[in-house]
């Protein structure tokens, strides 16, 4: 969903510049952007480091004179029952997907404060609304989210700042893809039989593409958006998961 995200605001001739941990492999960036190399930048960023957060959100700044959109987009997933849940998979969940997004937001706000004008996109999940067994990491995380951006969209409102958050359902990423293998090696069915069943969790029977939250993301972020703070929009496809 961040690739799309990316590729969907350089449409708009925005410059986009995508923090990842992977960034620092230039043979992973290249299989990854392919094309796009030459229109999106990238730059080393571990959002579980605030010292990473930093450097990265300074460095876009001293290169293009400020920073004024944010979306988080990092995030792990990793399933566990509540009873002796590992707590590498808590600490791991909250540093990247909720601790990570504070991270990123701490460090832009100044920035587009000064400027008067910024919008900050979290990605959270239906999940944030609903729990689901042996998900406790995964949620919680993603709930911490809505409560975030709540405070954030408080302090920024008066200095033209805006904070919302996407929360879809099932979407057609690469996280999902690996999901059907592991449930084609586990069940014997088809690609095309496991698929089917995660795009029945939903009433429209068809799984959201990452395209459809891209274009969600641009609107949010567009001066067209600017009463729009403070909310949590689910791209659920009429599913309550």
């Amino acid at each position: 969903m961040g690739l799309a995200i990316a590729r969907r605001l350089a449409d708009d001739g925005i410059t986009v510049v995508v923090g990842a941990r992977s960034a620092a492999d230039p043979v992973q960036v290249r299989s990854v952007l392919g094309a796009d190399m030459d229109r999106i930048q990238t730059a080393a960023l571990d959002v579980r480091s605030a010292d990473s957060a930093n450097a990265f959100v300074g460095a876009v700044v001293a290169e293009h004179g400020s920073v004024d959109i944010l979306v988080n987009a990092a995030g792990v997933y990793e399933e566990a029952a509540v009873i002796d849940h590992p707590e590498d998979v808590w600490t791991d969940h909250i540093d990247t997907n909720l601790s990570g997004t504070f991270r990123m937001i701490r460090a832009v706000m100044p920035h587009m404060k000064d400027a008067g004008w910024g919008r900050i996109v979290n990605l959270a999940s239906v999940a944030a609304h609903h729990g689901m067994p042996n998900n406790a990491a995964y949620c919680a995380s993603k709930a911490g989210l809505l409560g975030l951006g709540r405070c954030v969209s408080l302090e920024g409102a008066a200095h033209g700042i805006t904070c919302v958050s996407i929360s879809p359902t099932w979407v057609e990423t690469e996280m999902l893809k690996r999901f059907i293998e592991a449930d084609m090696k586990a069940t014997g069915q088809t690609r095309e039989e496991v698929r089917a069943e995660y795009a029945k969790s939903n009433p429209q029977n068809q799984l959201v593409q990452p395209q459809e939250v891209a274009e969600l993301a641009a609107f949010l972020v567009s001066d067209a958006a600017r009463a729009l703070t403070m909310e949590d929009f689910q791209v659920n496809a009429g599913s309550l998961w």
